[in-house]
């Protein structure tokens, strides 16, 4: 197997791991009576404690090397409690407040930000292949929230918020990712990512405060989106990216929404209509529309 084969096989795994874990997510929160304050902080901290565990192993001696200088910890912290806490909190309350599906798709609306913030950092107008790929993901996430009636919405809009909110987020981390990572490991920025957010949230939040006891179900549910959507989805989706670089990426990272989106219908059963379907496609559209106009 040469390694443009791996690297697709581990994006597409990656990325469905991280849909398996908003399947959870949601089952946490229908069935178990999980509240999104609760959970998110508990997931980030273990999983930082988890990662950079793994970490004081294999890069020991970059562990602490956020925290050397004042400027290196100042982007550490935007970077990790901006960017991917508030992140993983957003995406959690979208799933939360509507469903695994539409909490997957919502994140993938981050390449339009980071496209506008694009063309602002270097004062340029879109292209014109950018202006279709914003045009088709304005028309994927008015078919999804309104299922073609303007009158109506059909999910709360909180969600829709909040989904845009995780969008948003996203852009943050991927644009400060290349200057955090120029100095440390993407895994150990990761690592203290998760931890502080963890701890952040948890104090936000106080989760002290919130009188919920897991059982068994809830507990593995726990064990599976720190596992399986942090440590396997971030190791596998990487990995991925490393053979086959962050463009082509873009592309297979749609097996997020698309493991969310069935598994969220056919085993949870949430209702996902042909707008819905019609919405997830303009916005795949529009993630090629963007790699393509990339490559070009």
């Amino acid at each position: 197997m040469n390694n443009n084969i791996k690297g697709i096989l581990f994006t597409i795994l990656g990325a469905a791991c991280w849909g398996l874990s908003g399947t959870m997510g949601q089952y946490l929160f229908d069935v178990q009576n999980m509240d999104s304050r609760w959970l998110v902080p508990i997931r980030l901290g273990l999983s930082g404690i988890l990662i950079l565990a793994y970490c004081m192993i294999r890069h020991k001696d970059t562990v602490i090397k956020p925290w050397k200088t004042k400027e290196m910890s100042f982007w550490m912290l935007v970077y990790g409690i901006l960017g991917v806490s508030t992140c993983q909190f957003l995406y959690f309350l979208t799933i939360e407040l509507s469903n695994a599906a539409i909490g997957t798709i919502m994140q993938d609306l981050a390449p339009i930000f980071i496209l506008l913030f694009t063309c602002l950092h270097l004062k340029r107008w879109p292209k014109i292949s950018e202006i279709i790929s914003i045009a088709l993901a304005i028309s994927g996430v008015f078919l999804l929230t309104t299922h073609g009636d303007i009158a109506h919405l059909s999910m709360p809009v909180s969600a829709l918020i909040a989904g845009v909110g995780s969008a948003f987020c996203v852009m943050i981390y991927n644009v400060l990712a290349p200057k955090i990572t120029k100095e440390i490991p993407v895994i150990v920025a990761q690592g203290w990512s998760f931890l502080f957010g963890g701890i952040l949230l948890g104090f936000a939040f106080k989760i002290w405060t919130i009188h919920y006891v897991p059982n068994i179900y809830g507990l593995f549910g726990i064990a599976f989106v720190v596992i399986v959507g942090n440590v396997c989805a971030f190791t596998l989706y990487i990995s991925g990216v490393s053979k086959i670089g962050p463009q082509k990426a873009i592309l297979y990272s749609f097996a997020e929404p698309i493991t969310a989106a069935l598994l969220s219908t056919f085993v949870l059963g949430s209702k996902f209509t042909v707008y819905d379907a019609a919405g997830f496609g303009l916005i795949f559209l529009m993630l090629w529309m963007i790699t393509f106009s990339k490559e070009k």
